[in-house]
């Protein structure tokens, strides 16, 4: 699974780095999304699966790559 993030929609209500703190920041300056890292282990995906649920203004998408291979195998 990877993280992608849209910056231009979030809004720094700071539900990601409260609930992932590992994972995500916010910007000091403009008080935006910053990943910090891609999870790497089951606990940090689920956190990332919670931060992106979490997300008031859907700034987080988790991306499940193994589905995405397996789909693009069977086409």
């Amino acid at each position: 699974m990877r993280i992608e993030l849209d910056v231009e929609r979030c809004i720094g209500a700071g539900m990601c780095a409260l609930t992932a703190s590992d994972l995500f920041d916010q910007d000091e300056d403009e008080g935006t999304v910053v990943l910090l890292a891609q999870p790497a282990t089951p606990a940090q995906e689920r956190a990332a699966r919670q931060a992106a649920d979490r997300c008031p203004s859907g700034t987080i998408r988790v991306v499940d790559d193994h589905a995405r291979q397996e789909s693009s195998a069977a086409t």
